[in-house]
């Protein structure tokens, strides 16, 4: 069964930091864009970060360059989102997914239109 697989959530003061992870099955990075999104209360889906599969160059959205990063450990098949200086707009449900490409992954589409997606951890930043 193809699935993926996120966890590492939890509740933080702002200016602390979380690592989140996605583990994969039933299939491999390699051949896939991989990213991250998240979904607040009363918000729209926002793209947060993705890693090219062709070339592994990544992307950031505006609101989390230089505070979130993004890495994955292909001999695990898993994907890391390290989030430091976190603030209380950070909080979200954060999901991990994988496409053929970043721009289907952070576009904030309906997930039931990306390849793969998983049911996402809480992050929850208080002040």
């Amino acid at each position: 069964e193809v699935q993926l697989q996120a966890f590492g959530g939890g509740l933080v003061q702002a200016g602390g930091s979380l690592r989140l992870s996605c583990a994969a099955s039933g299939f491999t990075f390699v051949d896939y864009a991989i990213g991250w999104f998240r979904q607040a209360p009363g918000k729209e889906r926002e793209g947060v970060s993705c890693i090219s599969s062709t070339d592994g160059s990544t992307w950031y959205a505006d609101s989390v360059k230089g505070r979130f990063t993004i890495s994955v450990n292909n001999a695990k098949n898993t994907m890391y989102l390290q989030m430091n200086s976190l603030k209380p707009e950070d909080t979200a449900v954060y999901h991990c997914a994988a496409d053929l490409a970043c721009p289907a992954i952070v576009a904030g589409l309906d997930p039931d239109y990306l390849e793969v997606w998983g049911q996402g951890t809480q992050v929850t930043v208080s002040s």
